[in-house]
């Protein structure tokens, strides 16, 4: 039986604000990385850097047993291109940056668990990636492109997110597809410019990028089955320099997220023939780029059964939320789709009633809710790799 030391509230803490204060965009995550490094080099883990670039592996194998198992334990670095307003003593150092999603969290709980793991007697072998570029949907290919899954061969992966929709001493994990696909998409309008006066003159991209934009929403309401969860958002709109010039090109962007399905396999064709049909009624011509960024983030209906029996024994059965899912994403599926796994949202709302949301200039976490995410993600690893043997 593995017998873990107790979490270092303080140093999970004291981590986690050096973190806050010094945030690094996806794939710039040098000093993140350096740290994370040194940490588990300290601890005597086998540490690999630069995996997918900016990324960082630290290995632990256990006692050799009978069918030892490898577990990864993910925690994801980058930060966002936020200005921070909150007035703390750990605000971000760096104008523009701001670790505004609680990936600093993510990544002190990881070093955590590397603490508590080092000296305990574990049943087999440990990988902790610290992955770089979460918000950019690159940086999970970009490791598992570099082989984090094997040397030795990962069996199942667990991850957590930090979540501001909760409060803090609760964890939600549900089974099945729990967080969604992320896709992009870009639309450019050519049509032709002119006089504002003349409109007729002219083919007017603007007038067609409004058409474009109720044709794309007609998607979700007429095309797509009702049972099936599907968002469509055009979430920019670019086109001309004065009022009185009919612009000859206009660009739409915008994001499209389903849990899979039928939907999922049809949409980039539909975006396709809607934006080439409306431009084309109009006498102009559109350019499509669809671009797939993460899959949705399916849990392993058995490793789920394992998270959250550990959830219950840290939050009691009274704070464990059920049906907890979201239309954002995560690069965390990768993961789930090479290996069995799953991924828990742990409550970081303060206490105050006061959170801010994901993404948020006011973005902040109760810290309490560190201490809580190092004994799930320590005891759900523990549990996984015990019934192995």
């Amino acid at each position: 039986m593995t017998t873990l030391p107790p979490v270092d509230r303080d140093q999970l803490i004291a981590t986690r604000r050096d973190l806050h204060q010094h945030p690094e965009l996806g794939f710039e995550e040098r000093r993140t990385g350096a740290l994370v490094a040194e940490r588990l080099e300290r601890l005597g883990y086998t540490v690999q850097k630069g995996v997918g670039k900016t990324g960082v592996v630290g290995v632990r194998d256990g006692a050799p047993q009978g069918n030892a198992r490898c577990v990864l334990i993910r925690a994801d670095m980058d930060a966002l291109p936020i200005e921070e307003a909150n007035d703390v003593p750990y605000r971000s150092q760096h104008p523009g940056k701001m670790h505004a999603c609680g990936h600093d969290g993510h990544v002190a709980i990881g070093l955590e668990v590397a603490r508590r793991f080092h000296a305990a007697y574990l049943p087999g072998a440990v990988k902790l990636a610290f992955q770089p570029a979460e918000e950019i949907s690159n940086g999970a290919e970009a490791m598992i492109a570099a082989g984090v899954l094997d040397g030795p061969t990962v069996d199942a992966a667990f991850g957590i997110h930090l979540w501001n929709d909760l409060p803090v001493g609760s964890i939600a994990v549900m089974a099945g597809p729990m967080m969604a696909s992320v896709d992009e998409f870009e639309i450019a309008i050519v049509g032709k410019g002119g006089h504002a006066a003349a409109p007729h003159q002219a083919i007017d991209p603007v007038l067609i990028a409004a058409h474009m934009v109720t044709g794309l929403q007609s998607l979700i309401s007429r095309r797509r089955n009702p049972f099936e969860e599907g968002v469509i958002s055009v979430t920019q709109m670019n086109a001309g320099h004065a009022f009185n010039v009919i612009p000859g090109r206009a660009t739409l962007r915008g994001t499209v997220r389903t849990f899979g399905g039928r939907f999922y396999d049809e949409v980039p064709r539909l975006v396709e023939e809607t934006a080439q049909g409306i431009a084309h009624a109009f006498g102009a011509r559109a350019e499509v780029r669809y671009r797939r960024m993460s899959k949705p983030l399916v849990n392993d209906p058995a490793m789920t059964t394992l998270m959250n029996e550990a959830a219950r024994e840290i939050v009691g059965p009274d704070r464990l939320v059920d049906g907890v899912r979201t239309m954002g994403g995560e690069d965390m599926s990768f993961f789930l789709a090479k290996v069995p796994g799953a991924f828990a949202f742990v409550g970081s709302a303060p206490s105050d009633g006061k959170a801010s949301p994901h993404h948020s200039p006011t973005f902040d976490i109760d810290e309490g809710s560190l201490v809580i995410g190092a004994e799930l993600l320590s005891r759900t690893a523990v549990r996984y790799l015990e019934q192995g043997n």
